[in-house]
């Protein structure tokens, strides 16, 4: 069965995000995948800025971007299905979570990751990438949203199929 995205799109939200070729990166993770772009303020760039421009090519019109002053406000205008934290300190696998349309996938800034009031408060939705090698703190902001927004379409996917499989 062919591909196809989900009709309700994964939020891809990112909390004071500071370097702008991150955030480009993200961008253009989300033109690929029709996701929704979420921007937590303050951030540690202009959204004009040349560097973020160019890491997202010529994407930018293909991208639904939201810029929102702050974690509360992005609550309460898009009401997301569930909220993910993804976090260094995350005690369980971003694979053990079972992502479905409208999900929001939560990445802190690149130097302080995700607030500590944010991380309890979702405490039981705190996630983590698994890094092997000790001396490695952390993956790229832009690598790590990368690889959990194409396992959460991986099931949503794999969800979709199945549910067609067992109609027929």
């Amino acid at each position: 069965m062919p591909f196809h995205w989900p009709e309700s799109p994964l939020h891809v939200v990112l909390v004071n995000p500071e370097i702008p070729p991150n955030t480009g990166n993200v961008a253009r993770l989300c033109a690929a995948t029709g996701s929704i772009l979420h921007l937590i303020e303050p951030m540690g760039f202009r959204i004009t800025n040349a560097k973020l421009k160019r890491a997202g090519l010529d994407y930018w019109d293909s991208i639904d971007v939201r810029v929102h002053p702050d974690y509360e406000t992005f609550l309460s205008v898009v009401k997301p299905l569930r909220v993910f934290m993804f976090s260094t300190g995350g005690r369980k696998s971003y694979l053990d979570a079972d992502y479905k349309p409208g999900d929001a996938l939560v990445f802190g800034c690149e130097t302080k990751g995700l607030p500590d009031d944010l991380l309890e408060r979702f405490r039981a939705n705190v996630l983590g990438i698994p890094i092997q090698a000790e001396h490695v703190r952390s993956l790229n902001l832009s690598t790590a949203a990368g690889i959990v927004v194409y396992e959460a379409l991986r099931q949503i996917h794999s969800g979709i199929v199945k549910s067609k499989e067992q109609t027929l």
